[in-house]
């Protein structure tokens, strides 16, 4: 694995909780350790996005978003990063391919708040996403 990824070795089990974090806010770091402790992650991969398909309006800086997120979610078990920068990718689906095909071995579980389950039917490829990947939803 290159810089770019967070540490993670073959056999382990990811939870990746993406978005446009604008703001990161308590709610986001309350699913990660409710995520943590449920789904039985070894560690969790918060992948702040540079945008978000679905909304008109841009997010705030990039840069700016992920100071955020590093103020509210410090935990051990847990990395901030900006991944879909570094791959290209736009989607959601797009991610989660390139990430299996870096990370072999490696189990990845996609994360998502109740709130956008009601709207994944939108994104590109979910159902490709729902049968490829384990989805852990939470309140």
């Amino acid at each position: 694995m290159n810089g770019v990824f967070p540490y993670a070795r073959p056999g382990q089990t990811i939870g990746l909780l993406g978005g446009s974090f604008d703001p990161a806010h308590a709610g986001h770091a309350h699913i990660t350790r409710e995520a943590l402790k449920r789904f039985g992650l070894d560690r969790v991969w918060w992948m702040v996005s540079p945008g978000n398909p679905l909304k008109v309006q841009g997010p705030a800086p990039l840069k700016q978003r992920m100071e955020r997120s590093r103020e509210i979610m410090q935990h051990p078990r847990v990395a901030i990063t900006d991944i879909e920068a570094h791959l290209g990718t736009r989607y959601t689906a797009e991610t989660l391919q390139a990430l299996q095909m870096q990370c072999r071995g490696v189990r990845f579980v996609w994360l998502m708040g109740a709130d956008n389950l009601a709207q994944m039917h939108l994104w590109k490829d979910w159902r490709w996403i729902m049968d490829n990947v384990p989805v852990g939803v939470l309140a």
